[in-house]
């Protein structure tokens, strides 16, 4: 039986998706696994294969495919699956067919390589170490802007990869806002007579307990690990090749189970995501996210919003204590609660609170934004960092480590993407508010330990439509309303407004 254009255009586009899952097993292994040694050549490797992928993506047989099938798009003869399709491929196409080859294989490969020389100068205390890798993965991604065109800042030809459609001008509106009420209700927050011992989650956890624990929460919360696994890394990530293997990573503290068990559901929560997405759509723009936006609403809602409230520990409290008596069984639930929302001025944006981490995000943000436009310069990075939180937090930087060397997403050549979080933020709150209104005693039932529902509503509104819609459509289809911050600041507002005994 003779193909159809679009059935030949599906194989082609499930041939590339197989060599980017090969691509993204090299660098979940190179995170996970790798010996130190194999750094170099392993960069080598990856920047090869990303090379042929470009190639394949950018050839002259994919490119005839698809002009073919942009036409009967534009003329309005495709049905919706087909031309979301058509209009994402083409959309990731233009810009892939403005990137020469040799560009695409020298960003991977120095990326590669960054990434463990970045590891090493974190763990060394040693800016300067990685200071000549920074230096060129900055400048590949101002060539890389250049390339592709932009209007207004070149960071948005870098932002549109992580958050589609949206400008620096939106962003900066959305801080703006934030900012507004972030920074005179911390302030409120710090005057509070209320006195939080965060302290008492401190004790001794031996790893491997942490591991178990670790995994009966993700296991609980509905992560198939018939369909994916958890291991350590560096840098805590979440990684998924096809629905049906997905992986994530935490790290751990001896003296601190919450860093791990935090990190666990933040990146269950990108794992649930990629486990939701219709099997059928592989290879496709159906079976991708919509953004990275859409993407860490998903995280940042079972990590914050169930993660740290009252009613997921209800359930699972009891669970620790059993698991680490001598931590837990002698401290009260309340004190417990207040804990795990304590909120003060901290250096590490993972471990921030859930008040003041969007400030760790408009720092960055507006670093990598100066960096991308010229305004400032690498070498000056440290300084510029430590002046800017100071201003911000209030406290001092003592190294680099702890400061402009703590984020994995500069080495990976990841510029444009921290923005996503706080939109994720903003994004978890405007859902968590539908999905209560649409489920009957949801949280009643999430006290129970019942989050089925919660997920099964996830599953059933975001994860299964792939790219169908864009971040701005979907959010306005789930919810009957565009994004808005108002629904995560009422969220913090009444949450530490209780905690804190504030007026």
């Amino acid at each position: 039986m003779k193909q159809s254009l679009m059935e030949k255009f599906k194989k082609e586009l499930l041939e590339i998706s197989y060599l980017g899952s090969a691509v993204a097993v090299l660098h979940w292994d190179q995170e996970v696994n790798m010996p130190e040694k194999g750094n170099d050549l392993r960069a080598k490797i990856i920047g090869n294969l990303v090379g042929e992928l470009h190639d394949k993506f950018t050839s002259s047989n994919f490119e005839k495919l698809l002009l073919e099938l942009n036409k009967k798009f534009d003329a309005g003869k495709l049905n919706d699956e087909d031309s979301c399709i058509v209009r994402e491929t083409w959309r990731e196409f233009s810009r892939e067919k403005k990137l020469p080859l040799n560009f695409v294989k020298d960003l991977a490969e120095t990326t590669s390589k960054a990434q463990m020389i970045w590891s090493q100068a974190r763990v060394k205390n040693d800016f300067k170490l990685f200071l000549p890798e920074l230096k060129k993965i900055v400048e590949l991604k101002r060539k890389e802007a250049k390339l592709i065109g932009y209007k207004g800042s070149p960071y948005n030809a870098l932002l549109d990869t992580y958050e589609p459609y949206m400008g620096v001008e939106e962003i900066e509106m959305i801080f703006s806002e934030l900012k507004d009420f972030l920074i005179p209700f911390l302030a409120k927050i710090k005057k509070s007579k209320v006195k939080i011992n965060s302290s008492i989650l401190k004790g001794n956890f031996p790893i491997e307990k942490q591991i178990e624990f670790n995994k009966s929460v993700a296991g609980k919360l509905g992560f198939d690990f018939g369909s994916g696994r958890l291991d350590k890394s560096t840098h805590p990530f979440s990684i998924g090749f096809n629905p049906q293997d997905v992986r994530i990573t935490t790290r751990y503290k001896k003296d601190d189970l919450l860093y791990s068990v935090n990190s666990t559901i933040h990146e269950t929560g990108h794992a649930l995501y990629e486990q939701g997405i219709p099997t059928e759509g592989f290879g496709t723009p159906l079976g991708e996210s919509i953004s990275l936006g859409i993407h860490e609403s998903q995280s940042r809602m079972w990590e914050n919003i169930l993660g740290k409230s009252e009613i997921f520990w209800q359930y699972f409290y009891p669970k620790l204590q059993k698991e680490f008596p001598g931590q837990f069984g002698k401290i009260k639930f309340e004190h417990f609660y207040q804990a795990i929302n304590t909120v003060k001025s901290s250096l590490i944006r993972t471990e921030a609170d859930e008040v003041t981490y969007n400030l760790h995000i408009i720092l960055r943000f507006e670093i990598e934004k100066d960096l991308i436009e010229g305004s400032i310069a690498v070498e000056d990075l440290p300084q510029i960092w430590n002046d800017k939180f100071r201003e911000y937090f209030g406290i001092k930087v003592p190294s680099d480590a702890m400061g402009a060397l703590q984020d994995v997403h500069w080495s990976g050549g990841m510029i444009g993407y921290f923005p996503t979080y706080t939109l994720g933020n903003l994004y978890s709150a405007q859902f968590y508010e539908t999905a209560k209104r649409d489920i009957l005693n949801l949280e009643k039932e999430i006290k129970k330990g019942h989050f089925e529902h919660l997920l099964n509503w996830l599953r059933k509104n975001i994860h299964i439509h792939g790219k169908l819609f864009s971040a701005e459509e979907l959010v306005e289809k789930v919810t009957g309303e565009k994004l808005t911050s108002k629904y995560f600041i009422d969220y913090l507002e009444k949450k530490y407004s209780e905690i804190y005994k504030l007026k």
